[in-house]
């Protein structure tokens, strides 16, 4: 019997997908829905087994299909301070409370309740399913995924990725690299600091050298009223340094990231970085041959640019009964399926973002009533 979309966002929910643990147990979970429903189901692991993308179709492979597509992890709840227990689906007022309930595990819910939809029907259009694991450490799960879609007959004919946008079709969103700076100087006591080179001072001085370069994008870079956040920003998000006050530290890293609109040329804003960190060594380097400024990548995604007027976009206002598009400033994996796989995109799922990552987060029943609905409109489409 097809159970609704409630009832299975409470089993999600009850998963504790956190990205730094696995999430195996949600990937039986849903293989056992859609099996159930009788889809073909691969499950692609990572290296080290601990989590799985999964790939599931319903109805005829021969043909493209619509694919919706979520991550099944969700960011931690260490240091916040919850009014009951995340990882149970709590009701009141009309919203369902729990980690992951907006990001996204709503929209998965969603989509294993339509799966269950289909078992008394004949789809002529394929539907598609991918979930995968590591979105929120940098999309990098959905990678493994990719590389097996990478070498199928047939592709999907349009994405859905449903990230929370409160339903509204998003064409397109900036794109993210995130990378370390690490700065190596020479140790000395404190009180005889000229003998030694302060690694944070360096530091420091690459965080002035960031800053410089965000006002140069300000002063010379695209802009793009679409976004809340109209240009492309640089942003240091964690510094650490040093081991006791009495020593001047010999090393210190720094991590950044660069959210940058999709014409924005990331590969010359790095470029620009490096010239930033290969001066401050030069000069430091002058009196200490041994000091470092290094720059370690640490993840990137590409944006995700679809044209409003593209054939998804019109495709996925019918199914909402929306007439805007939007675009936003966080990033999802949908610019991976355009990127390396060139399936026209588009974001769109329930919930809003500005309850995601919070502690108490939640999303409107309503929010998921309008999303079955969609569903049922897909659903439709799909067999007729």
């Amino acid at each position: 019997m097809h159970r609704d979309s409630i009832a299975i966002l409470r089993d999600l929910i009850a998963f504790p997908t956190v990205s730094r643990d696995g999430n195996l147990d949600l990937i039986a979970y849903a293989e056992k829905v859609l099996a159930d429903c009788g889809a073909k189901i691969l499950r692609v692991q990572s290296e080290d087994g601990c989590k799985a993308n999964l790939h599931a179709v319903i109805g005829p492979e021969d043909r493209p299909g619509v694919m919706l597509s979520g991550h099944t992890d969700v960011v931690p709840v260490d240091g916040q301070t919850w009014s009951h227990d995340p990882f149970t689906l709590r009701a009141g007022d009309g919203r369902l409370f729990g980690r992951g309930t907006a990001d996204m595990k709503g929209f998965i819910a969603c989509v294993l309740a339509l799966a269950g939809k289909t078992r008394d029907k004949s789809l002529k259009v394929p539907l598609v399913v991918a979930l995968s694991y590591d979105e929120e450490v940098g999309c990098l799960g959905v990678r493994r995924l990719l590389d097996m879609m990478e070498s199928m007959p047939v592709r999907p004919r349009f994405c859905i990725v449903g990230e929370p946008t409160s339903l509204q079709v998003i064409s397109a969103h900036k794109g993210k690299t995130a990378a370390r700076i690490e700065c190596r100087g020479v140790e000395a006591h404190s009180s005889l600091p000229g003998n030694g080179l302060n690694a944070i001072h360096l530091a420091c001085d690459m965080v002035g050298g960031l800053r410089r370069l965000q006002a140069d994008i300000l002063r010379d870079g695209h802009r793009d009223d679409g976004y809340e956040v109209p240009h492309t920003t640089v942003h240091v998000g964690r510094i650490q340094g040093g081991t006791a006050l009495n020593i001047v530290p010999n090393l210190c890293w720094l991590d950044f990231e660069i959210r940058h609109l999709p014409q924005d040329d990331i590969d010359g804003l790095m470029a620009a970085v490096r010239t930033i960190a290969g001066q401050i060594r030069d000069d430091a380097r002058k009196n200490f041959p041994q000091a470092d400024v290094l720059l370690k990548p640490l993840s990137s995604y590409p944006p995700l640019d679809t044209p409003a007027d593209a054939e998804v976009v019109a495709f996925v206002k019918s199914l909402t009964g929306g007439n805007s598009t939007g675009k936003i400033s966080f990033g999802t994996e949908g610019g991976l399926y355009t990127r390396r796989l060139g399936v026209p995109t588009v974001v769109c799922g329930p919930g809003s973002i500005v309850q995601a990552h919070k502690p108490d987060e939640y999303i409107d029943e309503s929010q998921l009533a309008a999303c079955d609905a969609m569903m049922d409109r897909l659903l439709s489409r799909l067999t007729g």
